[in-house]
């Protein structure tokens, strides 16, 4: 039996989320939308998935329950369909627990790993509320290790100096190996599918996105987890304690009749690298450019659409060259459609922001204006939960194309960048990153002739 290759304190129980009925006729597994019917069982079987049902039990307890039927081609149809979890006990403690959430993949057999199995570079070790978990973005399951002892395993099956007996190092190595969680030398650098995606972007997909580890709704997306915990925050950002430089408004019924059409804007659009120093961007281009793009409307929506009505990002023009404003670092209240300074242009800070445009623009010129998106991540995180840096990134794109799109329309010049300098923002607004963050970077002028 399967169990017989783990310590006798070891405990099973069924995965979170998994039902099971019984009948005098059978049992079904429940975990929507899987469900699988288990037929032809004994009075001892049943009386063994009884005992799991009212909590982990050893295998000796459930073969007590059995009276002496033998339940080996029951546990291993309930583990290796991924209806059990397993935690591994030794010498009265809890030492690792094997948590499934997809149906697990086939066992490699009864081989420990060789001598050059490591780690895999997508696995992740994390604490949470329960300790420590081992993720990887493309296994089955998570492994939770309860004794630290074991981490020290992780450096691979040769870790001699680990004090956990060697029976529980070799199943743990062995699990480890079936749980996907270790790869045979560097054999992830010898594919392109495998060499060009990092742990950090493949974890970030998996965990903002539906799959095998997300089925249901609980504890994913717009959850309102921190209703009633936390106060929500404000629509509106706290301005900033400078004067505020009112800025020009359009005519937005003259526009409709003037502006090129949709299509027109969508063909004519283009990534402009090389602009016009000598006749910038004046200041009420840059007020028309904002006011049509990123202004507050009278109902709390903008110009873009923003998931849950969020509208969680903030702009910071980083002026070096416009007709009419001094230069340094703004914030553009879109509510009262002005700008507020933050930062003197030459302060460190302002001047690394501005140099981190050197290999968007020509010849690493400056821009004249370089906008600069930020989110007040809590505005989204309050709703939502393992989607929301995902749902924040979506917004950017959205918020990029109505600049590009507005932009076009005035014959601006306008570049997006994929990246940007987060922490010369931090320094420049003096704000924390974990409440209000650099996700976004776009640069502005006239374009060169």
């Amino acid at each position: 039996m399967l169990a017989s290759t783990y310590p006798a304190q070891t405990r099973f129980a069924l995965r979170a989320g998994v039902t099971c009925l019984t009948t005098p006729a059978g049992a079904v597994l429940l975990n929507p939308p899987r469900n699988v019917k288990l037929t032809g069982l004994g009075a001892g079987a049943l009386q063994a998935l009884k005992t799991l049902n009212q909590g982990p039990a050893t295998a000796a307890e459930m073969s007590t329950a059995a009276a002496g039927d033998d339940i080996t081609a029951l546990m291993r149809k309930l583990t290796d369909g991924g209806w059990l979890a397993v935690t591994v006990r030794d010498g009265g403690r809890d030492l690792y627990s094997i948590r499934p959430f997809a149906e697990p993949a086939p066992r490699p057999g009864a081989a420990l790993p060789t001598w050059s199995a490591t780690l895999s570079k997508f696995a992740v070790l994390h604490r949470d509320a329960q300790g420590f978990v081992l993720e990887h973005p493309r296994a089955w399951c998570d492994l939770r290790i309860h004794d630290p002892r074991l981490l020290a395993l992780l450096d691979g099956p040769m870790a001699a100096d680990s004090p956990v007996p060697a029976a529980v190092k070799s199943q743990f190595m062995a699990d480890l190996q079936w749980c996907g969680f270790l790869v045979d030398g560097d054999e992830e650098e010898h594919e392109f599918a495998t060499r060009s995606w990092n742990a950090p972007d493949l974890w970030f997909h998996r965990r903002s996105t539906l799959g095998a580890r997300t089925v249901t709704w609980d504890d994913f997306g717009p959850t309102r987890w921190a209703d009633g915990r936390f106060p929500e925050l404000p629509a509106r950002r706290t301005p900033f304690a400078a004067d505020p430089i009112a800025l020009a408004r359009p005519d937005l019924a003259a526009l409709r009749d003037a502006d090129p059409t949709l299509t027109a804007a969508l063909e004519d659009r283009v990534s402009t690298r090389a602009f016009d120093d000598a006749a910038p961007i004046t200041a009420a281009q840059l007020g028309e450019l904002l006011f049509r793009s990123a202004r507050t409307r009278e109902d709390g929506s903008r110009p873009y659409p923003s998931g849950g009505g969020a509208y969680e990002l903030e702009v910071y023009p980083v002026i070096s060259n416009v007709a009419g404003l001094d230069n340094g670092m703004y914030h553009y209240d879109s509510t009262d459609h002005a700008l507020r300074l933050v930062a003197a242009a030459d302060a460190p800070a302002v001047q690394k922001l501005l140099k981190s445009t050197s290999a968007t623009l020509a010849g690493g010129a400056e821009p004249q204006v370089l906008l600069l998106v930020s989110a007040r991540a809590g505005r989204v995180m309050w709703s939502y939960e393992q989607v929301a840096y995902a749902n924040i990134l979506k917004h950017v794109g959205v918020f990029m194309q109505t600049v590009y799109l507005t932009a076009t329309a005035m014959h601006l010049g306008v570049v997006a960048q994929g990246f940007s300098d987060t922490t010369a923002f931090a320094t420049a607004t003096g704000i924390d990153e974990l409440e209000e963050c650099n996700v976004g970077s776009i640069i502005v002028g006239s374009p060169a002739r």
